[in-house]
């Protein structure tokens, strides 16, 4: 075959080729897509350990890892999905994904939800890569065929006032004045801030029940927080001075039955309680009467359990405790279950001011953990480069950060500023999800069912971490009345990366019949009826602000 129609024929077959250079171990990178999958294949020759794409799904060259043209927001390595978590060779695993390498060719097939695939936009930037020795490829620009079928909705970088989630403010010590409902509520409308840290020291009854007074002022901060729309991070203390003279185990036990009402009635606003009560601040390290100084004998550690077991047992069980290290997990609890964890001298020092005995150990320990539990904290002093945005960004990425204190360290985060990453931690810390694209009938009978795909990316460093109701919401454009249809999903497995809603709803036999509105709903189970508790989604012109709805912007008639 002559030389010029081989080329034509392989131009054809092929959805996207790239000419590789002349002596490069990489032959023939393509990519091709369906409606659902992207697969991409590149020959080589030797024996390479890694195969690997980047895959830049945005097209922005500025974002993501940086590899040769493109800005990679994906690494497929072998026969592992992995997103970019920003500063540097920082990737999250995703899934695994059908791989083969035989043969001088290496192939991927990939689910174009779990890339955030929504036809907007509709193409990719991709290079291939082996290694050893490493050869990389050209970039190769790839359109997708088989778009998406329904709306696409359009991203946004805006800072969002989300709840649970993001920059906090410390509010110094919660129990010497009443919070202010207005300027709470001023943290969250100018500065989309919603959580607010309230440490209340209890410096006063450590030989002695809470006085009712102190409670009272316990209630009205829940209350003025409920009022303002925003939540507390909650931690109790003893003591602000490093002689740790906090109470005994027994008086921590009958404070915490006197304070259990308080956390039954006033759950809806506590985003996470950390586990204080012992030593100086409550931070587990100086500490008169549970072992001093790192000097803990078994005793110690028994009566430390039995502080945590009953904060577990006095506190709902939709709400989380969160520890000062990994070692106090590790020693007494296995993982999982309701213990989060706070690191309050985030990248201070090689250990983070004690934070962690060996890395090697728990830093994929607190990986793992923070998939499912919640993980936040503070900076509390410059230690650069550690504390610049590089290993900044990444270790909030791998262990999934929820909150960070925006008082403190002003050093630490002014460097960020300075390095130009804060804009995307404030957005990025917690769950930030961005619808992409769903699928709808045009049509549906009462009594039937209703096909829903919606397609969505958390942009964020981690999930949900409390209770939250997913439901369509079917609006009548013409009475504007209201119908909730739930839907079997939970946010707190929208781990970073793509993830796909699909569910057939029944459309009840009462609806009136007419046109209706499609919208989403995020709420909190505990706060209905109040919209600045409801998740907004990170897109241009879905939120209704005045609902607490994003609109899916897509009709459905009903007969």
């Amino acid at each position: 075959m002559p030389k010029i129609v081989r080329v034509l024929v392989m131009a054809l077959a092929l959805t996207s080729v790239v000419a590789t250079p002349a002596g490069a171990a990489i032959t023939g990178p393509t990519v091709s897509s369906t409606a659902t999958t992207v697969t991409y294949q590149v020959g080589y020759t030797g024996t390479p350990a890694f195969a690997r794409v980047y895959l830049d799904v945005d097209r922005a060259a500025a974002t993501g890892f940086a590899q040769g043209a493109v800005g990679a927001d994906f690494l497929l390595e072998n026969g592992t999905l992995y997103r970019h978590g920003g500063g540097g060779w920082a990737w999250t695993a995703v899934k695994a994904v059908p791989f083969t390498s035989s043969g001088g060719t290496a192939r991927w097939t990939v689910e174009r939800a779990d890339i955030g695939e929504s036809a907007s936009p509709n193409d990719a930037d991709v290079v291939f890569q082996v290694e050893a020795p490493v050869e990389t490829s050209a970039k190769v620009t790839h359109t997708y065929a088989g778009g998406a079928s329904g709306p696409v909705y359009p991203p946004s970088t805006e800072v969002i006032a989300n709840p649970e989630r993001g920059l906090y403010h410390h509010t110094q010590d919660c129990d010497k004045a009443d919070f202010s409902a207005d300027a709470l509520r001023q943290y969250r409308t100018s500065q989309g801030v919603t959580l607010v840290m309230c440490v209340f020291y209890l410096a006063e009854y450590k030989a002695s029940p809470i006085a009712q007074t102190a409670l009272d002022r316990l209630g009205r901060q829940f209350a003025a927080a409920r009022a303002a729309g925003v939540k507390l991070v909650l931690r109790f203390a003893y003591t602000a001075s490093d002689a740790g003279d906090d109470a005994p185990k027994d008086r921590v036990l009958g404070h915490l039955d006197q304070l259990a009402p308080y956390f039954t009635a006033n759950a809806d606003v506590i985003a996470v309680v950390q586990a204080g009560f012992v030593g100086a601040w409550g931070e587990w390290y100086y500490t008169r009467n549970f072992g001093n100084a790192g000097t803990v004998t078994s005793a110690d550690w028994a009566n430390r359990k039995a502080v945590v077991d009953k904060l577990l047992s006095v506190l709902p069980a939709t709400r989380a405790v969160q520890l000062r290290t990994p070692k106090i997990k590790r020693t007494l609890y296995a993982a999982g279950g309701r213990l989060g964890h706070h690191n309050d001298c985030f990248l201070a020092s090689p250990d983070d001011f004690g934070t962690y005995e060996n890395t090697a150990v728990e830093y994929p320990y607190l990986e793992a953990e923070t998939r499912t539990v919640p993980m936040g904290g503070e900076t509390c002093a410059p230690n650069p480069p550690r504390s610049d945005c590089p290993t900044a960004t990444g270790e909030l990425s791998r262990f999934h950060w929820t909150y960070l204190n925006t008082d403190y360290h002003q050093g630490v985060l002014q460097s960020w500023a300075a390095g130009g990453c804060l804009a995307d931690v404030t957005n990025r810390l917690g769950y930030r999800f961005t619808l992409r694209d769903g699928t709808f009938p045009a049509t549906a009978a009462r009594g039937s069912g209703l096909a829903v795909r919606i397609g969505l990316t958390n942009d964020g460093y981690a999930a949900t971490i409390n209770p939250r109701t997913v439901a369509l919401v079917l609006r009548n454009t013409t009475t504007r009345a209201e119908t909730r249809l739930p839907l079997a999903a939970d946010p707190r497995a929208w781990l970073p990366g793509a993830h796909t809603v699909a569910q057939t709803v029944t459309v009840p036999s009462s609806l009136t019949p007419g046109t209706y509105a499609l919208l989403l709903e995020l709420a909190d189970p505990l706060l209905p009826g109040r919209p600045e508790y409801s998740v907004r989604t990170a897109n241009t012109g879905l939120w209704e602000a005045a609902t607490g709805l994003n609109d899916l912007r897509h009709s459905v008639t009903v007969s």
